[in-house]
Parts: structure tokens; C-alpha cells; sequence
């Protein structure tokens, strides 16, 4: 059963001067459809993409030459071409604001604190843009960046961008391995470091990870660095504010096809080495500028902040707001150094209007009962995102209760797969308790069971059955197109499947109960393993939990691993409370046969913690890339355990 009453619901001020709202009446007058509701117009945004697509190049006033052009062999969603004819430049359409108002608010753990008007953004990308010019970097050349998220990092990607030269970051907590597993595969031409970073109070050296990397990666010519810990200056490496006093006369944007490369991305890797995600450049802006100005409702001097490092998807999709002639903040540390209130005081400092974060973060807040609305003023504040994992029912009601009663709480689901989200928020419709709002517009989202029926209500696979510009190119490498086709195109013929195991409400909305790949099977029947955690987290003596599948006597059985809260114990009492509560808000099916307590769950580096890995650990299995995990050493506590024997 889903829950009928909304916990939000937008007043008819704020739907009447939303940004959806605005392109409803501005799709209706081009075509001549009176849209009633957003559903009518998702419908037409899908039923009629081609008309779609094009008319949100001119709602979005994107710079360019659209074409005549909109789409090539449609059919065929694998192989299908968006705006052929199409020529633009990423980051001219960026910068498009000359002016003074901020283009980039930062602050970092040390104290430090800057900001970048749009004008200065302008210069700084124009130096460091005929730098890397003088350098020789062409369209096509890939420039790599092993930066925090730092307002250079921003400055560089343009710069590059500007050029027709694909971008690729990781962020500096990846050891080296993990950075020449990705870099190594997409040779970098030029790469930009940090001496180290500050993370938790402390400072953490990063040159001799620097050095390690450079040995390994031959393509590269040139090394940036810039200094944050005041370390000693890699030998072989030029300084940033060097290349800041090149001397430069503008930006010289260079045009590149639609499809042509914009981004790598890499897959997490906790299987094999990281897939390198190509993404498109006009895919991209198209669907970040369709994602802020329409679902995020992000107007021309908003601020934006997603709490993200440069190895996330989401430092990508925040970058873009520059593009709606937003303000983008940026912060680097952790998000509880020195306490709970470091990002409320931004938040209160700033005026932030769309605060983005993972539903760990907001998880752990209401864990430690700390309530950002009691003592800051959050009044600023339209949107809140949540994303990176499953945001809890309980979750809703704790932001609610806690941030404000007046917010578009949008939980967004998507991923690297596509830099964006397939289902996200929506500024004219309400909010319901566990619940996405809306299939994004454009992309025709379904559910399906293993056969690929079409499900109205039940649990199943997310798929989209239309082509839609941000799919990637290919993965950098892959001559043949086998590893893409057997990432999305295999399991149901000429239709892209996500691998997220979701559910279509009664209220329009969705559910999501985690990975497909990670769901359990118990006597054949599947179940989403957040429909557990959700469950196991409410318990106060329990802090967090993974749960997997374990093969046993022909069979799978349910075995949950809990981290306790400090002086709790896993007794006979809490397994068995534990096993209640699953049972009596779930099912018998759902209750764990083993339940074993652990002093740490392994993530990857964006947070999310990783099933496979573990359940491939407790199957002696080996794993593939330990190089991609925050804190490898967790999988150490899942290693020869005799209760997983009897």
C-alpha cells in the first residue's frame, strides 16, 4: 500500500511560476495542445520525443546550430543519432552570464573560502584554455584532472570543454591504482593534481600517489598542480597560477558535433576494471538543462549545492548549473567536520535554494536527532535531492520534520550510466511519503517483469523504451560495441535496461528497492534489499546494515550483516527483534536465516555500499578491483565466518 496523503504539496503560487509550468504553456502554444497536467505532458514528451527535444533546445535557449536534423534511425534505440546536423560548444553555453553576479561560491574544511564572479570565471577559463592550446591539445585529445571539488576543477573542465578536448576526473581519496585503472584506459594528454587535501581535520599528502600515477600514464605531457597543503612541488610539474598568467584574448570556443565526446565516467569497478562511460556533449546539456530549469525548477541567480566529489556523476551534473546562469556552490571536506552543522551554516550563510546530498547523509542526521530548522534559517531553501542510494520512508518524514515543511523533496535516481536521472523531482507535483515523483520528461520509463511485460503496479526491472540524447556514446575502448550492448541492450531486445529493481504507486510515483543485480532470491521469490535495510534501520541499537544473498542447500538464503551503535551488543534478544520487525513490516520471506554483527561496511568511493562485493567474499570468490572501494579493509570482516557454515 502506498500512502495517500502527499507530505508536500506546492501551492498554486508556486506551480503558476515554476519553470515546468512555464514550458507546459510554452510546448502548448507551439503545438496546440492544451496540457491539463504534468502527466498529459509527459505523455506528449514521449509520444512525440523528436518535437520534444527540439522544443526544449529553444525553451533552453541553448548556443548553437540546432540543425534541420532532430533524429536518425529512431527505431533502433541502441544505435540511434539526436541532433545530427547539430554544432555547439559545451562550455560557451556555460559561460553564457558576463557579469558580475557569482558564478562559483566554495569553502572547504580548512576555513578557506572563495568565490568567482561569472566575469572572473570568463577570464580564468580564457587563460587557462590558451594554455592548454599552447600545449597543443586539440579536439578529441582527453585532459584528466585528480582535483578535489574545487573551483580550478570547474575552471580546467571548461577550459578543456572549450576546446573540443574530452574531460575525465577522479577525486583524491582514489589510491593510485584505482586512478591508473581508469586513466590508464582513456590516456589523458594532460593532467592536473593536488599536492594533498583536507578531509576530517586532518591534511592527507597526496605526491607520492601523484608521482605513482604519472609513471603509469606515458600519454601525458603536462602536470598542473596546485598547491592546497603548501607540499613540496611535484618536480615535473607546472604551477597553476603559472598557466593563470598566460596571456590570452578570449575564448576561441571551438564547435563539435552533438554526439561528439564530452565526459568519460567510469563504472565503479567492484567487478572488473572501471567501464569508461562516454557521454555525449549536447546529450549532456540538454538533459542537465531539462533536469534543472524544468524538474529542479533552478532560475538564473538560484544557488546551487550538491555535497559531491570530482569522482561522482554529480560533480558533472552540478558544473551544468552554470548553464541556467545559476551560482554554484561547492564545498570539500566532510560533511560532520567539525560537527552535524557545517553544511546548515552554508546553507544559512549562503542562501542556498537546492541543497543535494545522498540518502546516507540525511540517514545519518536522523540518527544523531539533529534538527538543521531549529537553529538555522533554512528559508532560502526550495529543493532538497537526495540520491546515490534509497531514501526511506522514515527519511521523508525526518526531512519534513527537520528541514522544513516547505520543500520539494526530490529523491533522483539515475546514475553514471546516463550523468542524470530517470525518474526525479517535480516542482508542480506533491510529494509522497518513500516515493520518486515523476518519470522524467522525454524518457519512457516502464517497468517490466523477467519476460518484458509491461508492469502497471508490480515490482520489476527499469527500463526506457524510447532512444534519448543523453545515452552514452559507447565505453572509450570498446571498438566493437559488445560490452555497451551487454550493459544495457541484452536483457530485452531494442530496450534499455537500468538494472534498478522499482515499483509504479498509485500516486504516479515510483519505488525503488535497490540493484536488480544485488536483489534476493529466497525459494524464487525476489526482494529488494531496501525494502530490509529500510526496515533493520529504524532499530536504535542498529547504525547501518548490508544484507546478501547466500547459496545454501540448492537454495538462497537471507543473511544480514548490522553495525551496532556504540555499546550494543547482538544478542539473542535483538536477532530476535531484529526478525520480528522484518517479518510483521515486510515478510517471513524477507527474515534474514543468519544474522551477524560486523565493525564496518564496505563502500565505493561515492558512498554506496556494494552488495556484490560482499556477497562474493562470503562465496570465497575473489574481487576484482578492491582499488575501488573507500575502505577495502571492511571486506575483511565478511572473511571466514563460521556462522555462515552451519
Amino acid at each position: 500500500m502506498t500512502d495517500r496523503q502527499p507530505l508536500w504539496t506546492p501551492n498554486e503560487q508556486q506551480i503558476e511560476s515554476c519553470n515546468m509550468k512555464r514550458f507546459m504553456c510554452f510546448a502548448g502554444e507551439k503545438t496546440g495542445i492544451e496540457f491539463e497536467d504534468y502527466n498529459q505532458l509527459w505523455q506528449w514528451s514521449v509520444d512525440d520525443s523528436t518535437r520534444f527535444w527540439s522544443l526544449l533546445w529553444d525553451f533552453c535557449q541553448v548556443i548553437g546550430d540546432k540543425g534541420e536534423r532532430i533524429l536518425l534511425d529512431g527505431e533502433n534505440i541502441e544505435q540511434a543519432q539526436w541532433f545530427p546536423d547539430a554544432r555547439l560548444n559545451f562550455a560557451q553555453n556555460l559561460l553564457r552570464e558576463r557579469s558580475d553576479q557569482t558564478a562559483i561560491l566554495f569553502r572547504a574544511e580548512d576555513k578557506q573560502a572563495r568565490e568567482l564572479s561569472f566575469n572572473q570565471l570568463y577570464q580564468q577559463v580564457s587563460a587557462v584554455a590558451a594554455w592548454l592550446k599552447q600545449q597543443g591539445v586539440k579536439k578529441g585529445d582527453r585532459v584528466a584532472a585528480y582535483l578535489p571539488n574545487m573551483p580550478e576543477t570547474i575552471v580546467a573542465m571548461l577550459a578543456a570543454t572549450s576546446l573540443g578536448a574530452v574531460w575525465t576526473s577522479t577525486s583524491p581519496d582514489f589510491g593510485a591504482d584505482s586512478v591508473i585503472d581508469r586513466f590508464g584506459q582513456t590516456q589523458p594528454v594532460i593532467l592536473f593534481c593536488v599536492d594533498g587535501y583536507y578531509y576530517n581535520g586532518k591534511s592527507v599528502n597526496v605526491q607520492s600517489k601523484v608521482e605513482t600515477i604519472v609513471e603509469s600514464l606515458p600519454t601525458v605531457q603536462k602536470i598542473v598542480e596546485i598547491p592546497l597543503i603548501n607540499a613540496t612541488p611535484f618536480a615535473k610539474a607546472i604551477t597553476w597560477n603559472e598557466i593563470l598568467e598566460t596571456t590570452h584574448n578570449g575564448i576561441d570556443y571551438v564547435p563539435v558535433e552533438f554526439n561528439h565526446p564530452l565526459y568519460i565516467l567510469y563504472s565503479s569497478g567492484t567487478t572488473g576494471k572501471p567501464k569508461c562511460i562516454t557521454h555525449k556533449t549536447g546529450g549532456v546539456l540538454l538533459q542537465h538543462l531539462k533536469e534543472h530549469q524544468l524538474h529542479s525548477d533552478i532560475r538564473p541567480g538560484d544557488k546551487v549545492f550538491y555535497f559531491t566529489t570530482c569522482g561522482w556523476m554529480m560533480w558533472n551534473w552540478l558544473a551544468s548549473a552554470l548553464a541556467s546562469s545559476a551560482t554554484v556552490v561547492l564545498y570539500d571536506g566532510s560533511p560532520f567536520y567539525p560537527d552535524g552543522e557545517v553544511l546548515w551554516d552554508y546553507v544559512e550563510d549562503r542562501g542556498i535554494t537546492l541543497f543535494g546530498t545522498s540518502a546516507k547523509y540525511i540517514d545519518a542526521l536522523k540518527k544523531q536527532d539533529f534538527h538543521p530548522k531549529n537553529n538555522h534559517d533554512l528559508t532560502s531553501l526550495r529543493t532538497l535531492c537526495s540520491t546515490g542510494s534509497v531514501l526511506a520512508p522514515e527519511s521523508f518524514d525526518y526531512v519534513y520534520q527537520s528541514v522544513g515543511e516547505d520543500i520539494n523533496l526530490a529523491s533522483i535516481s539515475g546514475g553514471t550510466d546516463i550523468c542524470s536521472c530517470f525518474v526525479l523531482g517535480n516542482p508542480m507535483l506533491p510529494v509522497y511519503r518513500g516515493e520518486s515523483q515523476c518519470r522524467g520528461l522525454g524518457l519512457a520509463v516502464d517497468v517490466f517483469d523477467d519476460d518484458g511485460n509491461s508492469l502497471e503496479f508490480g515490482k520489476g526491472e527499469l527500463v526506457c523504451t524510447n532512444t534519448f540524447p543523453v545515452q552514452p556514446l559507447n565505453f572509450w575502448g570498446d571498438d566493437s560495441g559488445e560490452k555497451y550492448h551487454n550493459a544495457y541492450f541484452a536483457k530485452f531486445e531494442n530496450v534499455w535496461h537500468h538494472g534498478d529493481y522499482v515499483q509504479f504507486t498509485e500516486n504516479g510515483g515510483i519505488v525503488i528497492y535497490g540493484r536488480s543485480d544485488a536483489t534476493l532470491n529466497p525459494g524464487g521469490v525476489r526482494i529488494g534489499t531496501a525494502e530490509i535495510y529500510r526496515q533493520v534501520e529504524q532499530l536504535e541499537e542498529v547504525y547501518e546494515s548490508i544484507v546478501v544473498g547466500q547459496d545454501w542447500d540448492n537454495d538462497v538464503r537471507v543473511v544480514l550483516f548490522v553495525v551496532l551503535r556504540s555499546g550494543c551488543e547482538l544478542d539473542d534478544e535483538l536477532i530476535a527483534r531484529i526478525k520480528t520487525t522484518i517479518r510483521s513490516k515486510c515478510s517471513s520471506r524477507h527474515v534474514p536465516a543468519k544474522v551477524i554483527q560486523v565493525d564496518e561496511i564496505p563502500r565505493t568511493k561515492s558512498g554506496k555500499i556494494v552488495e556484490l562485493a560482499v556477497r562474493d567474499v562470503i562465496h570465497r570468490r575473489p574481487i576484482k578491483n578492491i582499488g575501488s572501494l573507500a575502505n577495502p579493509k571492511a571486506l575483511e570482516n565478511f572473511q571466514n565466518l563460521s556462522a555462515l557454515l552451519e
